[in-house]
């Protein structure tokens, strides 16, 4: 059972909640660039006491300056853009979708994680799920030009975080920690976040109120935690990038529930329940071992027969 891995889902799905009441009090860019600053620092007693050799991990920087920039600085600099822009139930359905992108990523880039019919009936499923959701919400109004912008920066920060996915599990041989990893990326990623929202949104430095910062602490929290549990899962040998994201079922199912409970003028709708059916659905089929299908049409025909 890949319990890290569904922890970290867990985790993830509450995140959009903490995310729209950091938005109440800073700008997006400035509210990624101190989580994932914090989240980078909270992990270095972590590696003190697991007597982690940063020497040894430190050989590999380039590698994860690199991935500090895409994985940190792109992705979630798009992330938390387009979560400004979209309600948290429906960002937290398009951004759990994200499996879908990383089946055709694996495809084109790993030879043992090939696309067949399952994977591609789910991938057609799912991404009608979110047309269906955007389209339903965002109408045809060119008022809504900032919504359907948010879903835009949402698909493709889905799109970049694939490609982050594959580049942990080419580099499984380099065998690096995978909390080294997620320090060093978030704690770089988020001074690039930091130094970009500086000049972009000019951010004003105040004293926040008490809610602000408990967002804060808990999002800088499921950063560090969820990255370091799911990297560690895909450096595990065998283990195939696109089933194991698979188990991201559970992220618009989490997030949508705590979106509704936690977050004022959040609450379920016709099209946010109906994505929230038809992408599980898809990721569900995804789960079907190959082969079970034909085994059960050939089980139906022989009976009939």
């Amino acid at each position: 059972m890949k319990w890290r891995a569904i922890l970290a889902c867990l985790l993830w799905g509450s995140a959009f909640a903490g995310a729209k009441i950091g938005f109440q009090y800073a700008e997006p860019i400035f509210l990624s660039g101190m989580r994932f600053t914090l989240a980078g620092m909270l992990l270095i007693p972590v590696m003190l006491i697991n007597r982690i050799d940063l020497r040894k991990e430190l050989k590999n920087w380039r590698f994860m300056l690199l991935f500090a920039f895409i994985q940190t600085f792109l992705q979630y600099g798009l992330f938390f853009m387009g979560l400004n822009r979209v309600p948290a139930a429906i960002s937290s359905i398009i951004v759990g979708a994200g499996p879908l992108f990383i089946a055709v990523m694996a495809h084109l880039t790993l030879k043992n994680d090939r696309m067949t019919p399952r994977k591609i009936s789910a991938i057609l499923l799912g991404l009608s799920g979110i047309v269906f959701i955007s389209a339903s919400k965002g109408g045809m109004d060119a008022d809504n030009s900032s919504f359907y912008t948010g879903v835009g920066l949402l698909v493709l920060s889905n799109i970049i975080g694939s490609f982050t996915n594959i580049m942990v599990v080419k580099k499984k041989g380099a065998k690096i920690s995978p909390v080294a990893l997620t320090s060093f990326a978030n704690f770089t990623g988020g001074i690039m976040l930091l130094i970009t929202s500086f000049i972009v949104e000019k951010p004003e430095i105040k004293i926040y109120p008490t809610e602000f910062y408990g967002a804060l602490l808990w999002l800088s929290f499921i950063s560090a935690a969820s990255f370091s549990l799911w990297y560690g899962e895909l450096q595990k040998p065998g283990v195939k990038v696109s089933e194991l994201n698979m188990l991201k079922f559970i992220i618009p199912v989490t997030g949508s529930i705590l979106s509704w409970i936690l977050i004022a003028g959040e609450q379920p709708s016709v099209t946010t329940v109906t994505g929230i059916f038809i992408i599980t659905m898809a990721l569900l089929l995804q789960q079907i071992p190959e082969g079970s299908m034909r085994n059960l049409f050939r089980r139906k025909k022989t009976i009939k027969t």
